[in-house]
């Protein structure tokens, strides 16, 4: 799986200390499977771009801001929005200057909808790995309550 063990615990404590307004640290997350790594490296090359080594990692500010701040969600359902899209069966889509993989199964959310959950990589500020910079609930049609 492309997400290591503690992955969830290092995520939700990046965006426990977001909330509490601490400062938080580049943390590993993951790593991306060969042929997700393969295709990204592939887009790099073409648009004359170094290629990124397998691991992720995560800081987590934007996300929050976006996802829990505006959105509402809680920080349980951005991990389980990261779970689902750093599966071992997500794709990379073709996107012109982002770095985007999508889940490829459907997952119920606590709202009653059935969403692909998609990531964006930054893939230069902490080049050669990937940040994951964010992460939405495609198909979120029912969104929580604020």
């Amino acid at each position: 799986m492309p997400l290591y063990a503690d992955a969830g615990l290092l995520i939700r404590r990046n965006l426990e200390q977001i909330r509490n307004a601490a400062r938080v640290r580049i943390v590993p997350i993951g790593a991306l499977t060969e042929e997700q790594l393969g295709q990204i490296n592939l887009g790099r090359f073409a648009n004359g771009l170094n290629p990124i080594i397998a691991e992720v990692v995560f800081v987590g500010a934007h996300i929050y801001k976006s996802r829990v701040v505006r959105d509402g969600y809680t920080i349980e359902d951005v991990v389980d929005q990261i779970s689902a899209a750093m599966d071992t069966t997500a794709v990379v889509i073709d996107a012109l200057h982002m770095t985007i993989m999508e889940s490829t199964n459907l997952r119920a959310d606590r709202y009653g909808n059935l969403v692909r959950d998609r990531i964006v990589f930054e893939c230069s500020a902490r080049h050669p790995r990937a940040e994951l910079f964010s992460v939405m609930p495609k198909g979120d049609m029912h969104k929580p309550p604020k």
